[in-house]
């Protein structure tokens, strides 16, 4: 087994085995840790899901995953009606953006998966399934990274896609922890009366941020921001109450709701480092950011550091005579600089949107609803926000 390679990553989620995928067309050696492999998804309906952009839907497709999803049950978002405390309403349709769709609704858990077991089958690539790394030595020219059971390996570049809580960014230095909201993000599934039309609903209400999205037939996913105690109330609900509390909290827009799969949750918190590189190091999606899930950014966001920095190491890859030094700083700082604007932004607009609306300041509650009907007035900026949000941004780059 290989222990010595161009890039070794850390962590075999989504966005760590994605990254794999997109350089297996280059001639670099990948090494994969990954303490506890996806299993297998169940028959049931996943709790947890991602609203993907096009752009990353493109990014799934290029690399081999979008195309064994199983399509059934995968939902096509077409129209979103965003709604404030006191009145405010914006609404985005895929057809004033010129677009098919606005998102596509896809199970965690299935995508997990399928990117896991595309690199097993995958040339060039060792994978290390059930090692933990244990110690990080940094020097010029490589990376040691040395697992609990004793391996060691040695890399031009490790990158740490660990998530949120990573042991890399520890281990290589960039000391940051991820700051509380103070609230849990509860999801589960329904099943609705009326259909839902492929729409989005997303309430701003005054004990959190409700989102319904849509599955497969007559089906939601709901995903409620809420103060941590509200959130454990809501996960000791019977099924019945749950639902009703669900519809009732939506104002029935879809009629009766039954609940089709237990709720789950988890906390919710914020991070934005000052460098997502360091010497022989990169950082990719929640390893590297944390947003709050309002705006459903999130693995968007790793996926599309997963994206870059396969295009970086893969262009130097191809104008290199031999295979380059995938941990050269110029490298690192390209990858940095190509990810900042996007990962910025969407961190600012998230946390700003939270703060926003979790203010309870009478005055503000007028204003910020007066805000997003000016907005909803305004189609050159609606159209510039719908566009931005599916990730087609380079149109609006100088």
């Amino acid at each position: 087994m290989p222990t010595d390679f161009d890039v070794l990553i850390v962590g075999g989620g989504i966005n760590g085995s994605a990254l794999a995928r997109a350089l297996a067309a280059s001639p670099l050696e990948i090494g994969l840790v990954e303490p506890t492999p996806p299993a297998a998804p169940a028959p049931d309906w996943d709790a947890r899901i991602y609203a993907l952009t096009p752009a990353v839907q493109r990014f799934l497709d290029t690399i081999g995953a979008w195309p064994h999803l199983d399509a059934d049950r995968i939902a096509p978002v077409t129209r979103m009606r965003i709604e404030g405390d006191a009145g405010g309403r914006l609404d985005f349709t895929a057809f004033a953006a010129g677009v098919e769709r606005l998102a596509s609704i896809c199970e965690a858990g299935r995508l997990a998966h399928e990117l896991w077991e595309g690199v097993r089958r995958q040339h060039r690539l060792t994978l290390f399934a059930g090692a933990r790394p244990a110690a990080l030595a940094l020097g010029d020219t490589h990376a040691a990274l040395t697992l609990e059971d004793g391996r060691r390996c040695t890399a031009r570049l490790v990158v740490g896609a660990d998530g949120a809580d990573s042991w890399l960014r520890q281990a290589a230095g960039i000391g940051a922890t991820p700051t509380p909201y103070g609230e849990l993000g509860v999801v589960a599934n329904f099943r609705c009366q009326h259909p839902h039309a492929d729409t989005a609903f997303q309430w701003f209400r005054p004990d959190g941020v409700l989102a319904w999205l849509p599955l497969p037939g007559r089906r939601l996913s709901m995903v409620w921001s809420v103060p941590e105690p509200e959130g454990r109330a809501l996960l000791a609900l019977e099924p019945a109450v749950l639902a009703a509390r669900v519809a009732a909290a939506g104002a029935h827009r879809l009629g009766h709701l039954e609940t089709i799969t237990p709720p789950a949750a988890f906390p919710l918190r914020s991070l934005l480092l000052p460098r997502r590189v360091a010497a022989r190091v990169a950082l990719i999606g929640d390893a590297a950011h944390v947003v709050h899930p309002l705006t459903g950014h999130g693995v968007n966001l790793g996926l599309q550091d997963a994206r870059v920095l396969a295009q970086v190491l893969c262009s130097a890859a191809r104008h290199a005579a031999s295979p380059p030094d995938c941990g050269d700083p110029r490298l690192l700082r390209r990858y940095e600089r190509r990810r900042s604007e996007e990962v910025t932004v969407v961190h600012g607009l998230t946390h700003g949107l939270h703060e926003l609306f979790r203010a309870r300041a009478r005055p503000l509650v007028p204003l910020r609803n007066l805000g997003m009907n000016l907005v909803a007035r305004m189609p050159v900026v609606t159209h510039f926000l719908a566009r931005y949000a599916m990730g087609h941004t380079e149109e609006y780059k100088s």
